[in-house]
């Protein structure tokens, strides 16, 4: 049995006598494409460094918010609100949405009050602009119509003559006012009206007693002083050192008069002092003449003065019968 092995092949051995050729340089001329490449290394392509590094552009959303603020303002401009005032007695304004304003305008509207008067309301108050219509508002009306009992018509009465109704907490000062108000005497032919709610927004004991303790420091019993309050509800609102004080003094030290007078005729209290009370009073003493409060106060300048040369021609008519 013959049994044969196979070698693996061996290249040949070069042979060192023989000098080595160099090997063929493939492509000696880099191609354009090869040659760009070359001329960019060391930098960072166009397409790339935009993607790592993006270039500044204007913010949308700041441009967004500035054009959203400038609507607002020009809201308010358009309901004649002073928009430098209501920013800074409310700074909510500015990150309110402009939809968010609009809402207070319609809920307002809804209860009949004319966009001009809103925009008198918003002046007053600038916190109302950025309320929650369903949280603040809402329940005030809902007070007004069915606690009160003033007609839905004579709500937007109500709210224009006191517009502070608007911003007044019903559980913490316009349910006390009212309840104090109606055991006071304020119901049946006295009922709080929309003339009368202005009283709801005072406070009871910082506003309504003293006033009350007031009047009966002048010498006038518990129930006078009520039925004073009944028939001139405005005493309730009137200022103990602005308007009470002065006045009674001068009543009593310049006028001579009589408590009793007041006590007919409250309503003393709700004329001027220097515009009305004081000149009427003067040219009277003038003339050596005397009227009670309600003749001397309660008809017109021109009224007064017609009456005044009355009594003058009357005064000389009688002269000439002494």
């Amino acid at each position: 049995m013959i049994i044969r092995l196979q070698v693996p092949h061996k290249p040949p051995i070069p042979d060192s006598s023989k000098p080595s050729l160099p090997k063929p340089i493939k492509n000696p001329i880099p191609s354009p494409r090869k040659r760009s490449e070359i001329l960019l290394d060391g930098f960072t392509p166009l397409r790339i460094r935009t993607l790592s590094a993006p270039l500044p552009t204007h913010p949308t959303s700041v441009f967004d918010s500035g054009l959203c603020f400038r609507k607002k303002l020009l809201y308010l401009e358009a309901l004649n609100v002073d928009s430098s005032k209501a920013l800074e007695k409310n700074p909510d304004i500015r990150s309110a949405p402009l939809d968010s304003l609009k809402s207070v305008e319609k809920c307002l509207y809804s209860m009949g009050i004319e966009r001009s008067d809103v925009g008198r309301i918003f002046e007053m108050h600038p916190q109302l602009l950025t309320c929650d219509p369903h949280t603040h508002l809402y329940p005030v009306f809902d007070f007004l119509l069915n606690d009160v009992g003033i007609s839905y018509h004579d709500v937007r009465k109500s709210i224009i003559r006191c517009p502070r109704l608007l911003v007044s907490s019903v559980t913490d000062k316009l349910n006390p006012a009212l309840y104090f108000l109606r055991r006071l005497g304020f119901v049946g032919p006295h009922a709080i009206t929309c003339q009368t709610t202005l009283l709801l927004v005072s406070s009871v004991e910082g506003t309504l007693l003293p006033k009350l303790e007031y009047l009966q420091s002048l010498g006038f019993s518990y129930k006078e002083t009520v039925t004073m309050v009944l028939r001139s509800p405005g005493l309730l609102t009137f200022s103990i050192s602005n308007n009470f004080q002065p006045k009674v003094e001068y009543f009593l030290n310049e006028m001579n008069g009589d408590l009793a007078e007041l006590k007919s005729f409250p309503q003393y209290f709700s004329f001027s002092l220097d515009g009305k009370i004081k000149p009427r009073h003067r040219l009277l003493v003038e003339h050596r003449f005397s009227l009670p409060l309600s003749e001397m106060l309660k008809v017109s300048d021109g009224e007064f003065r017609e009456r005044l040369v009355e009594m003058r021609l009357r005064s000389l008519e009688e002269r000439e019968f002494l």
